[in-house]
């Protein structure tokens, strides 16, 4: 069995100290929030001050920094940044290679496409829901 815990030092000199997740074995700092139910991929990282919520996705090699916040149902593709202290509403969507600037929003349902840069502090809304109408 391998092990559990990584070290690594801060371009300040710090230590963090990540944790495998038991759903996905990605990394984990030991100051972050992930539910157990969420699924962090192997070589994902999840940093110090972030949270994922229940049910949650985050793709191979995605980062979500320090303070950002994943909410519930939400999916992360592979290597996408998620910049320090964005918030990324429930059910969003957010394709591979994407980046999410810091301090950006993601209402609850948005969705960004592959390749796509939100810049830091933008707001991406939900696409618009279609009513269905019945002719009578």
């Amino acid at each position: 069995m391998g092990r559990t815990t990584e070290e690594f030092e801060t371009d300040t000199g710090s230590i963090v100290t990540y944790r495998k997740h038991l759903n996905g074995g990605g990394m984990v700092a030991q100051k972050s929030r992930v539910d157990r139910s969420a699924y962090i991929a192997r070589g994902a990282y999840v940093e110090a001050g972030a949270q994922v919520g229940a049910s949650s996705w985050i793709g191979s090699g995605s980062w979500i920094d320090a303070d950002a916040v994943i909410g519930q149902g939400v999916v992360v593709g592979q290597n996408v940044h998620v910049g320090r202290g964005a918030r990324v509403g429930a059910t969003a969507r957010v394709g591979s290679n994407a980046r999410i600037g810091a301090g950006a929003t993601l209402a609850p349902g948005a969705r960004v496409g592959q390749d796509v840069r939100v810049r830091e502090g933008a707001t991406v809304e939900a696409p618009a829901r279609r009513s269905m109408s019945r002719a009578a």
